[in-house]
Order: structure tokens, then C-alpha cells, then sequence
């Protein structure tokens, strides 16, 4: 029998073919010795899956797994469906999440699994970010929003499987990732791994995401994001927040006509939103085309999330993302 590898990194993929090739690619450039990668398909029809076996053919350390029910025609959950079935099939203890759309660099399995493998954790968190120089202004502009940082640099305290570490032990305990939701899986898990461990959040382990988002894709991502929260009733203070934001925002323009003191107020308060957590990596040369489309999309926010975070809870369903609309 082959010896275990020291880390699995896992993902499932459907209907990627434009990303999967620059996917596999930066994960064979770990560093990490000693790794394996388990991809499970859920069924593509781009030609994913063919790009898979002939990367597969080249690469000795990666596993593919094609399984039809890991898509949203089969199961209410088809990307934590695809996780648990990875995770079920890796040969490692240690496990390294990662996902479709992102690239990492040669450090990152070794950065965010060291504590684990020191024994000093068993669930590590590395967030993501994007590279505001090849990035979409609407990347730059939703970025904040959708938890994403413009820098890789230091650490970012959320959970996304994008970047994600733990043993296989927890795993097992926590029940592995609920297959409830399209979305979301990652949140459920992150709310049930605290309640049995400390998770830490180990410096420059950040994914690189390349979302190409135009307006509209990236007001549909967090619309999905929000009906997601809805469905499975989580981050309900995130609502109150939004929907506080949203009153102010129709107060101040009923004020309009006798004052204009509640929108200077409102502008201000978008102003915040919209540059607290990145001022520094939002401030470079395209600062001026930055500005404007960053405080829309910290206007339209509020409005977005309330309204599809309500349907959410209203209607139980999901809407399904582009790769499972394709299938």
C-alpha cells in the first residue's frame, strides 16, 4: 500500500474549464513535499472533466473523481456533496481545501497546514484576496463586501474554503460539510468547527481569487450569497445591519427637500463601509476610476443583501450559480 501523503489538498469543480488548467497548475507548484491533490467533478459538460484526465496523465499526484450527484440536479448541496466525497478519498490526515477560480502561490499549503502539522491546531483559515492591478474595477469595487482582501499580505479572520486547513479527525467529528445548500457549506462548517476547536489564521496563506466580475456579476454574486444566508438562517444581525442602512439611506433622501445634512451624514457613513478594511490597497493608480464604483456598490449593498437575504428566508430556495445553470 502507498505510503499516506502528508497533505491532500482537495477540491470539486464543475464546469471550469477556463480556470481548472491555472487551478492545477499552481497547486503542482507547492512546495509542500510530499502532497496530493483529489479533485472531484461534478459532472461538467464544458470539458472540464477531459482537461482533468489529461492533466491527470501528466501528474502523477493528482486524483480525479467524476460523480454526477455532485451537482445541484442531485443534491441540494453539490459543492459540500463534492468536498466530503474529496475528504473521503484523500490518503492524508491534513486537508487542504482550495477552489476553482483561485491560484496559489508556492508557499501556501505549507503555510496554512504548518500549525496543524506542529500539532498546535487542527483548523487553520486563510482568506483570499485579489490583485487590484489585474483586477476588474468591479472586483476592486465589490471586493470588501464579498470578504476579500486587496493584499495578501498579513491575515484575513474568515472562513472560505478557498483557503481552508484541518485535520481529517474534525472533519469526522463536525460531520463533515452539510450537503443542505449550494451555498453556505463553508459558513455551517466554520459555526460547527468552533464549537470543538479554535481555529488559527496563519499569515500570507491567502488564496488569489480572479473573479473578472462585471456590475452585474458582481451584484448577482452577492445576491446568491445573501439568499444563501436567507435559506439556512444564519448571519441575522448582517440583515439587521443592512436593513438599518437601507432606512437610513430612504430617511435621508425624504430629507433632501429641507436638508441636506442626513445625506452629507450618509455619505460619509458609505464612505467608511466602503474603504475600512482596505484603504491602503484601494488607494494606487487607478484610485480615480476606484473611487466612484467602490461608493455605488457601498450604496447598492444594503439594498442587495436585505432584499435577497429576505427572499431567502421567504422562499427556501436557491438560485443556481453559472456552472450549475450550464449543466
Amino acid at each position: 500500500m502507498a505510503r499516506p501523503a502528508r497533505v491532500t489538498v482537495i477540491t470539486t469543480v464543475l464546469n471550469e474549464a477556463e480556470t481548472i488548467s491555472d487551478l492545477i497548475s499552481s497547486l503542482s507548484a507547492q512546495s509542500l513535499s510530499d502532497i496530493e491533490m483529489v479533485i472531484v467533478d461534478g459532472g461538467s459538460t464544458d470539458g472540464t472533466w477531459e482537461t482533468l484526465q489529461r492533466l491527470a496523465a501528466k501528474e502523477p499526484r493528482l486524483r480525479i473523481i467524476r460523480d454526477e450527484t455532485c451537482n445541484l440536479s442531485a443534491s441540494p448541496g453539490p459543492i459540500a456533496r463534492g468536498r466530503n466525497r474529496a475528504i473521503e478519498n484523500a490518503s492524508s490526515a491534513v486537508i487542504a481545501c482550495a477552489d476553482a477560480g483561485c491560484q496559489y502561490d508556492a508557499e501556501w499549503a505549507a503555510r496554512l497546514t504548518a500549525p496543524i502539522l506542529k500539532d498546535d491546531a487542527e483548523y487553520s483559515l486563510g482568506g483570499s484576496y485579489i490583485d487590484p492591478q489585474q483586477a476588474t474595477v468591479w472586483d476592486i469595487a465589490a471586493a470588501p463586501f464579498l470578504g476579500v482582501k486587496l493584499s495578501r499580505e498579513g491575515q484575513r479572520k474568515s472562513c472560505t474554503t478557498r483557503s481552508m486547513g484541518l485535520t481529517k479527525d474534525l472533519w469526522r467529528r463536525v460531520g463533515g460539510f452539510p450537503e443542505v445548500n449550494l451555498f453556505g457549506e463553508d459558513t455551517l462548517f466554520d459555526i460547527r468547527a468552533r464549537q470543538l476547536t479554535i481555529p488559527v489564521f496563519p499569515p500570507g496563506a491567502m488564496a488569489r481569487y480572479a473573479p473578472r466580475f462585471t456590475l452585474s456579476g458582481a451584484v448577482g454574486r452577492l445576491g446568491l450569497y445573501a439568499t444563501s444566508d436567507g435559506v439556512l438562517g444564519v448571519r441575522r444581525m448582517r440583515l439587521i445591519r443592512n436593513l438599518l442602512r437601507c432606512v437610513a439611506q430612504l430617511a435621508a433622501l425624504i430629507a433632501l427637500p429641507w436638508t441636506f445634512i442626513p445625506a452629507l451624514a450618509i455619505l460619509g457613513l458609505e464612505l467608511f463601509f466602503a474603504f475600512e478594511h482596505d484603504v491602503r490597497g484601494a488607494i494606487n493608480r487607478r484610485f480615480l476610476t476606484l473611487v466612484p464604483a467602490r461608493i455605488l456598490f457601498s450604496i447598492m449593498t444594503p439594498w442587495i443583501v436585505t432584499y435577497h437575504h429576505v427572499v431567502g428566508i421567504i422562499t427556501k430556495k436557491n438560485r443556481p450559480n453559472p456552472q450549475n445553470a450550464r449543466t
